[in-house]
């Protein structure tokens, strides 16, 4: 990827566009189903359908419409269904549905959109494929930003999928070797790095164990921050103010990355170093990201969706993992802390904002 630096007024957004979602690990079970994936992702070449003939798409996303980010990756999926044929209003129709960013009043919107009969369903994170699974075992469904859609029941297995639901994983676990050699690199002496993690949720465990694995050999202390509740957030970091040369991840998992700027805030404040897993962490503050594309993973969904509508089952569309990721070092945000970035490190960055 070109290397790029961007010019940012401020380090951080306000509180106001804090997502907010909220879904424990048992309403996931009582809500997912099961299924699977298989094949590539090479989008059809055929001709789009002519205009006596609109297809539907319909889209479900618990954030509110409102929400900068999502409205941007919608756009992206939007623009590549463009270029693959299908245009608003002549062969295609898109219809939105969108929640208030609460996990528990998306049903009845799912519900709703379901009931619309699409031709293709496209889910915004697990929080909106689960529900959608939950209404329909017919209509085509593509995710993405989904974590790990098997322990979630969403699917069954990756590659050989039976059902009519395939997308796109956000999560790669062995990526958590790669934050803490990060880290390692970036913070002089590193002598130890808090892992907030929210309990319970499954996706957590399969994260911290290449973590756990790189900093026994790196001789890095691990200090696991469980967390469910802002007050857990306050607790772990008032705890780390008489612990010198410690930094901090940030697994990409429910609660966790719902109050990244509360978590970035309190980094800031205590001048601890930090590595999160997607750019937008960096964009609102956060000192580096390092994570899969998300914008990446709109436009596959729109080649599957594209070919979805051109006849292919979703059974033959594998669920596909993380193939793009990108380094992001925000450089105003490590001078606030005090930290100079190794040149080495600045090297390997996507992305610099300055």
């Amino acid at each position: 990827m070109r290397r790029r630096h961007t010019n940012l007024s401020s380090p951080a957004r306000g509180g106001g566009e804090e997502r907010r979602f909220s879904l424990h690990r048992r309403d996931v079970l009582t809500l997912a189903g099961a299924a699977a994936v298989s094949a590539s992702l090479q989008p059809s070449v055929a001709c789009a359908q002519s205009t006596s003939s609109v297809k539907r798409v319909g889209v479900l996303q618990v954030q509110p419409e409102s929400d900068p980010d999502f409205h941007g990756w919608r756009m992206i999926f939007a623009a590549r269904l463009k270029e693959l044929g299908w245009s608003e209003g002549q062969n295609l129709r898109i219809e939105y549905r969108f929640g208030s960013g609460e996990a528990a009043n998306i049903a009845p919107v799912a519900k709703d959109l379901v009931d619309q009969h699409p031709d293709v369903l496209f889910a915004i994170t697990a929080l909106s494929a689960i529900p959608l699974r939950q209404y329909t075992l017919t209509i085509p469904t593509v995710f993405v930003q989904v974590g790990d859609p098997v322990s979630l029941g969403l699917v069954i297995n990756l590659a050989h999928p039976s059902g009519n639901i395939t997308g796109f994983t956000s999560g790669d676990f062995e990526i958590g070797s790669k934050w803490i050699e990060t880290l390692k690199d970036t913070v002089p002496n590193l002598a130890w790095t808090a892992v907030f993690f929210e309990a319970g949720n499954p996706s957590s465990t399969q994260y911290i164990l290449p973590i756990e694995a790189a900093a026994a050999k790196l001789n890095v202390r691990l200090v696991p921050v469980p967390v469910q509740g802002v007050g857990d957030i306050d607790a772990a970091f008032a705890s780390f103010t008489d612990l010198p040369r410690g930094a901090f991840i940030v697994v990409p998992v429910g609660f966790v990355i719902r109050q990244r700027n509360a978590i970035i805030g309190m980094a800031m404040q205590r001048r601890l170093p930090g590595i999160y897993p997607y750019r937008y962490f960096a964009v609102d503050g956060g000192l580096m990201s390092y994570g899969s594309n998300i914008e990446n993973q709109y436009q596959a969904a729109a080649s599957y969706v594209d070919r979805i509508l051109r006849g292919t089952r979703p059974a033959d569309l594998p669920v596909q993992r993380p193939t793009k990721f990108t380094f992001v070092i925000n450089l105003k945000t490590a001078k606030a802390l005090g930290l100079t970035i190794p040149a080495a490190v600045l090297a390997r960055a996507d992305e610099v904002i300055e």
